[in-house]
């Protein structure tokens, strides 16, 4: 029953053509397969049968690829399950031409064999950021908010003029990461990220900092001691260095005296005059590469590329739900994945591999539902790249594959929707057919956040945070297209921001060899001990 279905949207939904954007004015509901009694029974019978033949691999992970959704709670990969059954095509890349209800629809990810949660607090906060919460999964330790693979023991700065802070005594806190263990024990690695490479969730595999802002020597007091989190990148010596680093953050990696590629009005960030673009390329020779656009990434031999660093934007790269427009041209998630991993496959030892969907994050705390939501898909999209890549190389039963998220996010999935009912619309009635009413009598969103920026329409993603703060039941929903890209779910407290993270836990699924040591409820620590005693204890 379409029930806001306007001539406007309609002929906006016309113009959108094929690119990655809202279904504008999408149906309100769906159809829900038709299912009896003995279709439920049998149905569940049937998964207790398969699961109960399942044989566990106890092998040696002779490859492990972790995957982070960033931000990325529970609540998040339901929306995101049924925004994709319910609209397959909506960023693309997904081979169903069928919509359904949505709910009885899985992730690519959801139908790994084994499943747990993380704890996600940090040593000094319940609800955490990236830094520490990365931290733990790729070190084994819990450390403090901020901290970038360093031990609790530090102080963050206090701000940018903390001389102090800026040189303690780094060394004697480092924290080693399974990715400097992966390099240690011969095999190649790579880090993919759809937010800068230099940002928290990446940084942690490579750097070792006590502020995850540190990014470009231009965000630290001038002369300080700990290398910026850009030029740890290009200078680390671990093993043979880093095979592939492929995200955003271009701009600090250049100097501000040089021109951006792609926005040519604009310069890098660096004050040092380093371009570290360059310098990588110096470093490692033969067979290295800097790409910044999309034909020069798939240009890219992975057979005899050996060091490949792309970066695709100044800043982070675009939403999944962007990424068609953008002037250069940027490679998916699911095509960065693939390209990783046929580079570092070339290594007969074995390789380490974090792939990040930095940009889940980002959407939320916009309050930006459908752009957080249709990255989850993406990153769904990359995992199924990943185990299709790996078993046409007859490598999948040899690689430990983990998807999980570093927090959760204050996102909730409310009122009382029929099966059926579009995730991004306003709910209606089970049985009614009509929208369920508010006490103040206007139609409400099955989606919503807790807190934020609140209710806008017509802004293009993060571009809320230059609009005013919008709280509760700000607008009468009846003729808003709130399906629409653009729209901004309701929040209840004001946060002028942005969205916050929340405290639960999340899930964490896995397959391969190891995967099964994740059963019950963990800390989020206990990652790093499950990929290091799989991947290099004998």
């Amino acid at each position: 029953m379409k029930l806001n279905l306007t001539a406007m949207a309609v002929a906006a939904a016309l113009s959108a053509g094929t690119t990655l954007v809202a279904q504008a004015a999408s149906p309100d509901s769906f159809s829900a397969p038709a299912s009896d009694r003995n279709t439920w029974y049998t149905n569940g019978n049937n998964t207790v049968t398969a699961i109960a033949a399942r044989k566990d691999n106890i092998a040696q992970a002779k490859n492990v690829i972790l995957f982070i959704g960033d931000g990325m709670g529970v609540s998040t990969v339901t929306a995101a399950r049924i925004l994709a059954g319910q609209q397959p095509n909506i960023i693309g890349s997904n081979s169903s031409t069928t919509p359904s209800s949505g709910e009885e629809n899985s992730l690519s990810f959801e139908l790994f064999p084994n499943l747990a949660l993380s704890k996600t607090y940090s040593v000094n906060q319940q609800t955490s950021d990236s830094a520490p919460t990365m931290t733990a999964m790729v070190t084994g330790v819990k450390s403090n908010d901020g901290f970038l693979s360093v031990d609790q023991n530090l102080v963050r700065p206090t701000g940018s003029t903390d001389f102090a802070s800026c040189n303690q005594d780094i060394a004697n806190h480092k924290l080693t990461t399974i990715l400097e263990i992966a390099e240690q024990a011969g095999k190649s690695t790579g880090i993919v990220s759809t937010a800068r490479i230099t940002h928290a969730t990446p940084a942690a595999n490579y750097a070792h900092t006590p502020e995850r802002n540190w990014e470009a020597d231009s965000n630290q007091p001038t002369g300080c001691a700990t290398p910026d989190i850009a030029r740890q990148l290009i200078e680390f010596n671990v093993g043979d260095g880093i095979e592939v680093a492929l995200g955003g953050g271009r701009e600090y990696f250049r100097p501000n005296t040089l021109l951006d590629p792609e926005d040519t009005t604009k310069l890098g960030r660096r004050k040092d005059g380093r371009d570290l673009t360059a310098e990588w390329t110096t470093k490692y020779g033969a067979g290295s590469h800097f790409i910044w656009n999309k034909a020069d990434f798939d240009a890219i031999d992975p057979n005899t590329s050996t060091h490949l660093l792309g970066l695709f934007e100044r800043s982070h790269m675009e939403y999944e739900a962007d990424r068609l427009t953008d002037t250069a041209g940027e490679p998916s998630l699911a095509e960065m994945t693939e390209k990783s991993i046929n580079i570092l496959k070339n290594n007969s030892k074995g390789f380490y591999l974090q792939v990040e969907a930095g940009r889940i994050d980002h959407g939320h705390h916009a309050g930006n539902a459908y752009r957080a939501l249709t990255d989850a898909i993406a990153l769904s999209d990359a995992v199924k790249k990943a185990v299709d890549t790996l078993a046409a190389a007859g490598k999948l039963d040899e690689t430990l594959i983990i998807v999980s998220a570093d927090h959760s996010h204050v996102f909730t999935i409310a009122g009382y929707p029929q099966r059926g009912n579009n995730i991004l619309g306003k709910v209606i009635e089970p049985g009614v057919g009509t929208y369920a009413k508010a006490s103040d009598n206007n139609p409400y969103t099955t989606l919503s956040y807790a807190n934020g920026l609140g209710y806008h329409t017509g802004v293009k993603g993060d571009d809320v945070y230059s609009t005013a703060v919008q709280i509760g039941r700000f607008a009468n929903m009846s003729a808003v297209d709130t399906t629409d890209a653009d729209f901004h779910q309701e929040a209840m407290v004001p946060l002028a921001s942005g969205e916050t993270h929340a405290g639960e836990d999340v899930a964490i699924y896995a397959t391969g060899p190891g995967s099964r040591l994740f059963k019950g409820t963990l800390e989020q620590n206990v990652i790093f001990h499950v990929m290091n005693r799989k991947m290099t204890k004998k």
